[in-house]
């Protein structure tokens, strides 16, 4: 009987997510848009070489701060680079810092969410009272005095600190989520057959688990994204000789009344690439809630 049990509530049926999507206009725009952000952050050369020669690290003082012109359409910066070459070789630090610090925000949840849904008890009043820290502390300002103190400011450093203070919010989803999982029949069952405590969590409880916490990931990629844009902007992020969109709208700040496109393209490229995330991760969360088909 709990054999049968078990195995039943293995094969229970999973959301049809991709049906489900494809009835979604706004997932396929935001997917596609997402998608080539991350193709020009991988290959930032097959796109920076139809304008302005290619080479991000190809300047000339000469040009420094010139507006848009004849094969270079976002202009030059103050260093007299091509704009556009350095805004796509830009998208490179944002999404590899956001593929970072998601995965280790879910790393660090997945394990610690895990263990206090489970396990209960004092396993979970500890990790809860770390978690409960992370909560009451300002989170921007953790970052900053961190980052001022750190001796290198790169992709590393800065996916680190987001990491530190941005995995309390996913732990805490993931641990509602086992709780609820762990009291469930056959979880119940596989215990009744002598299943261990490894088992159980790897094959019943953490694929039934994990849905919540994926889709909080995908709406927590573009606030990464815009997160490090304003560490960067602020002095305490990435910085020069790094090339990304918040060393440029950090740049750009001092020269906005004399060139205003040194921070209006890169600006327009930050904008979309985040509200491309969230616009993803928003019908993912949707087609996930079975209360909103």
């Amino acid at each position: 009987m709990a054999s049968s049990t078990l195995a039943s509530a293995s094969a229970e049926p999973r959301p049809r997510l991709r049906g489900e999507l494809r009835r979604r206009p706004a997932f396929a725009a935001s997917g596609a848009v997402a998608l080539l952000v991350c193709v020009m952050a991988a290959f930032p050369q097959l796109f920076a070489g139809w304008f302005g020669g290619g080479d991000p690290r190809s300047c000339d003082l000469v040009n420094s701060g010139l507006p848009p012109a004849p094969g270079h359409p976002f202009g030059f910066d103050i260093q007299g680079c091509d704009l556009y070459t350095n805004v796509v070789y830009g998208a490179r630090s944002s999404v590899l810092i956001a593929v970072l610090v998601t995965a280790g925000m879910i790393l660090i949840a997945v394990v610690l969410g895990s263990l206090a849904g489970y396990f209960r008890g004092w396993v979970d009043a500890l990790i809860s009272r770390i978690m409960d820290v992370f909560f009451g502390f300002p989170a921007l300002v953790g970052m900053i005095v961190i980052l001022q103190a750190a001796s290198a400011h790169n992709e590393l450093t800065v996916s680190a600190v987001l990491i530190l203070f941005g995995w309390p919010v996913l732990a805490r989803v993931m641990r509602g989520s086992v709780l609820e999982t762990a009291t469930s029949e056959y979880v119940a069952a596989a215990r009744g057959v002598g299943a261990g405590t490894a088992r159980i969590l790897l094959r019943h409880v953490l694929p039934n688990s994990f849905g919540p916490v994926a889709v909080l990931a995908g709406l927590n990629v573009g606030g990464v994204i815009a997160s490090e844009s304003a560490l960067t902007f602020l002095g305490v992020g990435l910085q020069t000789p790094a090339i990304s969109w918040g060393v440029q709208l950090n740049t750009a700040q001092q020269y906005f009344s004399t060139a205003p496109h040194l921070l209006l393209f890169p600006s327009i490229f930050l904008t979309v690439t985040v509200l491309s995330f969230v616009l993803l991760g928003d019908a993912l969360r949707d087609a996930f809630d079975p209360r909103l088909r």
